[in-house]
């Protein structure tokens, strides 16, 4: 059996994970390398590494979630668009990157702020929860 991807263990609680959004099939934490405040991960539950074998429900799903998040940015964050980024090359689990964005630029991974503080990322978290509350999310939207 393979080892657990890093995203996994963040799933199974066994790396800490500032959840925004938490179903039985899809989950969403932010980065903790964000090109932008309120940069969030979008994450099927099950660890498949390539977006191109998620089956069609499993696609579905993580869009309609996406969706949601983004529109909640929208309003957490101000923004002129949320941008959407499939890589997948650091973590072989499929994600995809929410960014509030500005400019086309902050989608750039060149922009990451490894640096970012625990008080940045959990204000940023928070924010993006109470939108998605707002928003008739609250069964989905872990406590902080």
């Amino acid at each position: 059996m393979a080892d657990p991807t890093l995203f996994s263990r963040i799933i199974d609680g066994e790396l800490p994970g500032r959840f925004v959004w938490r179903d039985a099939d899809v989950v969403a934490f932010l980065t903790i390398a964000p090109h932008q405040p309120g940069h969030t991960l979008v994450v099927p539950v099950t660890p498949i590494d390539k977006w191109t074998d998620l089956d069609d429900d499993v696609w579905a799903r993580l869009n309609v979630v996406a969706l949601e998040i983004g529109r909640a940015m929208e309003s957490a964050f101000d923004c002129v668009r949320v941008g959407t980024v499939i890589a997948g090359l650091e973590v072989p689990h499929c994600h995809l990157h929410l960014i509030p964005i500005q400019a086309e630029s902050d989608l750039s991974f060149a922009n990451a702020d490894h640096g970012a503080t625990a008080e940045a990322l959990d204000a940023a978290a928070e924010r993006i929860r109470a939108a998605l509350r707002e928003r008739g999310n609250e069964g989905v939207v872990p406590a902080g």
